[in-house]
């Protein structure tokens, strides 16, 4: 163990005492990565730069994640900066790593904090890292404001809802509990995990196979049904109860040339036909259609 430790102080002295570069002898080396993809360029310009990624990486690291886990995914995005750094612009290289390491940072706690993924938005993510921020200067001095209030704010400026800052501030509050985590039980002396507790409303599996064939017979019913009908009562069926844009009367009334009312009374007598054609045939299963 001292002797990671003692790796590390001699990587971070070794980033802090490289040489800064002046903005022309940067220029040429992300012109002699891009052009030539001269690897002593890219070490060069990218060693010069491991000083911003440890100060990066050092104002997440009371997220609870390692160190060193931060500062080398800090590197990937300063690479990523390199790659995509266009010296003729004219900007340095500094304040254009700057997103991409801090991004490349970001990225990584919010796949490592919690085994619970959370949103990955840009308002998500603003909401994540701004959040402790926010509430700490809403509630500084020892004035008390209740949470309702404060979550209104922070929404407000972050431009998310008031039930999103309310969830990641719980989230934030507490660690992630295990569902296989032990309970006391109130009745005995045992315990028992808290997944016991879970309730799944959902269907049982022979519950929803029941239903599904339930379904598939009630369709079958029908369609022997429909054959009962005429053609136009059986149209007008269609078009009204049976299609998935249904049509006003006076629609069919105008395609068949009569009148809105007589459509009316034909689809009665339609739907009373299938009706008694469904009661008829299967007696026994008459509440199926209610």
């Amino acid at each position: 163990m001292g002797e990671i430790s003692g790796v590390r102080r001699r990587f971070v002295r070794a980033a802090m005492d490289a040489p800064f570069l002046e903005r022309e002898e940067e220029r040429e080396l992300a012109v002699r990565w891009r052009e030539k993809r001269d690897e002593a360029a890219l070490h060069r310009l990218t060693s010069a730069h491991m000083r911003l990624v440890i100060s990066l990486a050092t104002r997440f690291r009371h997220y609870g994640l390692p160190m060193a886990d931060l500062v080398q995914e800090g590197h990937v995005g300063l690479l990523e900066a390199a790659a995509r750094f266009e010296p003729e612009r004219d900007v340095r290289f500094s304040t254009y790593a700057t997103w991409w390491i801090r991004a490349s940072i970001q990225d990584y706690i919010l796949r490592n904090w919690s085994i619970v993924r959370g949103g990955t938005s840009s308002a998500q993510k603003a909401l994540f890292f701004n959040l402790r921020r926010l509430r700490a200067r809403l509630t500084r001095g020892g004035e008390e404001r209740i949470a309702d209030e404060v979550h209104g704010k922070i929404a407000e400026a972050i431009g998310v809802s008031r039930k999103d800052v309310a969830l990641m501030d719980a989230r934030l509050s507490a660690p992630d509990t295990s569902l296989n985590a032990p309970m006391q039980d109130a009745d005995s002396s045992g315990s028992t995990e808290r997944v016991e507790f879970l309730v799944d409303t959902s269907p049982l599996p022979d519950e929803k196979v029941s239903e599904v064939i339930d379904n598939e017979r009630r369709v079958r019913w029908l369609q022997q049904a429909l054959e009962v009908l005429n053609e136009r009562e059986l149209r007008i069926l269609r078009a009204r109860r049976l299609d998935d844009e249904q049509v006003t009367l006076e629609f069919l009334g105008d395609r068949l040339g009569i009148s809105k009312e007589r459509v009316r009374q034909i689809e009665n007598r339609a739907l009373e036909k299938l009706k008694r054609a469904l009661i008829d045939r299967h007696p026994h299963a008459t509440g199926a259609f209610v």
